[in-house]
């Protein structure tokens, strides 16, 4: 394979090909559909575990890891978002017995390595991916929330108020996404997710996102978001070969 290639488009005979010549991978991007403030689309999450997986897939690729990228889990716990229009959240139980059988039929299939690759951050929902892969050989989850990634991904990242702010904007600009005009007038808003969710508040509005949004989205850029990539796949790659 000489590009990155989606799972979707292959036909049965490909996929048996791809198989026959390990080692090989297999990327499935795990998402959400969630608000992101008033500029960023609600399928923020999904979105940049794709990009992020298609990177990932050419690198691996290079390595001679014959590797695709599965097509997406759009859905999530959103718990959080509970009110906001657009919101869509799964109970936790039935993700996690999703990704299961998911990884569980790719693996049988002969993958030699599955990867689920989450970026949606709420800490139930990383819990349910998690729990996907448990006692599952040749499985592994790659998430920011892993403290060995997040030290990487900026400062507003480990402050924890990077919900559709500089970071998840910077990463949707860099994948040519659709970003409201809006983000530039936003103000910027230092509310540390992470800090609330410790302290016990459940949900958008009682940590005082009014607007989904905590951080700073003007502050974004295209240029912080390819770095930010270059991160992300540095993960992905990680994850797949235990280094």
């Amino acid at each position: 394979m000489s590009a990155p290639r989606l799972l979707g488009e292959l036909t049965t005979d490909e996929v048996r090909a791809l198989l026959a010549r390990p080692p090989t991978a297999v990327l499935v991007p795990v998402g959400s559909v969630e608000p992101h403030g008033p500029h960023l689309p609600l399928s923020t999450d999904t979105r940049i575990g794709e990009v992020a997986a298609l990177r990932a897939c050419a690198a691996l690729t290079a390595r001679g890891i014959a590797s695709v990228v599965a097509p997406s889990v759009a859905y999530g716990v959103t718990d959080f978002a509970e009110g906001f229009a657009g919101a869509v959240s799964v109970p936790a139980d039935v993700l996690t017995a999703l990704l299961r059988a998911i990884t569980t039929r790719l693996r049988a299939d002969g993958w030699t390595h599955v990867c689920l690759v989450s970026n949606h951050l709420e800490p139930a929902h990383d819990a349910a991916v998690r729990a996907a892969i448990t006692g599952i050989e040749g499985a592994t989850v790659a998430s920011p929330l892993t403290r060995r990634w997040a030290r990487t991904l900026g400062e507003e990242f480990k402050r924890g108020d990077c919900h559709a702010g500089r970071y998840e904007t910077s990463l949707v600009l860099a994948a040519g996404d659709r970003v409201s005009d809006e983000r530039a007038s936003l103000p910027p808003l230092h509310v540390s997710l992470a800090d609330a969710i410790r302290d016990g508040k459940a949900g958008f509005r009682a940590i005082g996102m009014d607007r989904a949004y905590t951080g700073a989205p003007a502050e974004a850029s295209r240029e912080e978001g390819e770095a930010l990539y270059e991160k992300l796949v540095a993960m992905i790659v990680g994850e797949v070969t235990g280094s």
